[in-house]
């Protein structure tokens, strides 16, 4: 008989009994393999295996297997498993939402691009005393971020209430120099562009998100952040990631 052993066809669940034998569990708990007889020959035992489909797949083993040190250690590491938390449990810990950027947090101290790779801009420290303003989209040249977005701070009459204002994508420095010509070509919103590339400033403001589906990898949700002396004041982030609404000039700096 080849060794490891093939998975036999037939599966049972939990539910119902095992027809050939008797399965031998009062020292193991249900998740764990189950001895049990069968209809092989005498020199085989069956393996029960509970899959993680609860239903239990007999896997015929030679009988001298169960004798063994490495059946012994392995019968010893199953009741140890079975005793902590499900591998499910702890994925679905670690894969728990992250808390966005709130009121109080202050700018992460990381450096971004300005027309090309070589000029970094920290906004952290430009912002470290008086008012800013923060406004995060997923793409330039994006449809909703060209035409109704950016425009409406460009073209807001309470712009300059907000001190120095950033647009920021997850994008290379040379489309950001390229889109903020086409918004502004000249210059008169005193509106910077900059770019994340690597989504360092992203991600240090908990604001990703995984835009394969459209960008071809992860994004920035679209928000508006109205900073004071380095601390945020307002956070308004759109729930869908995507979509204007709470993020709008108008909802930001007031008609």
């Amino acid at each position: 008989m080849s060794w490891p052993p093939r998975v036999a066809r037939r599966s049972y669940p939990h539910s119902n009994p095992v027809s050939r034998g008797q399965a031998s569990n009062h020292l193991l708990p249900s998740s764990s393999p189950l001895l049990a007889t069968s209809s092989l020959p005498s020199r085989y035992c069956t393996l029960l295996h509970c899959h993680p489909s609860h239903h239990l797949h007999l896997l015929p083993v030679p009988f001298p297997f169960f004798r063994s040190a490495h059946f012994s250690a392995i019968m010893f590491a199953l009741r140890r498993l079975s005793m902590a938390p499900s591998l499910g449990a702890r994925r679905m810990f670690h894969q728990s939402s992250p808390a966005l950027v709130s009121v109080g947090d202050r700018i992460p101290n990381v450096e971004l691009m300005e027309g090309s790779p070589g000029n970094k801009v920290n906004i952290a420290d430009e912002l470290k005393s008086g008012k800013g303003l923060i406004v995060g989209v997923p793409a330039a040249f994006s449809p909703s971020c060209s035409e109704s977005h950016i425009p409406g701070y460009v073209n807001s009459k309470q712009l300059k209430s907000a001190g120095r204002v950033y647009v920021v994508s997850v994008n290379d420095a040379f489309v950001m120099k390229a889109w903020g010509k086409t918004l502004d070509p000249s210059g008169s919103s005193g509106i910077r562009f900059l770019a994340d590339p690597d989504l360092r400033f992203t991600k240090a403001l908990d604001l990703s998100f995984d835009g394969a589906a459209i960008f071809g990898g992860d994004r920035s949700k679209r928000y508006a952040l109205v900073v004071e002396d380095g601390v945020v004041k307002d956070a308004h982030v759109e729930s869908d990631n995507t979509g204007l609404n709470v993020s709008a000039a108008d909802k930001v700096l007031g008609q």
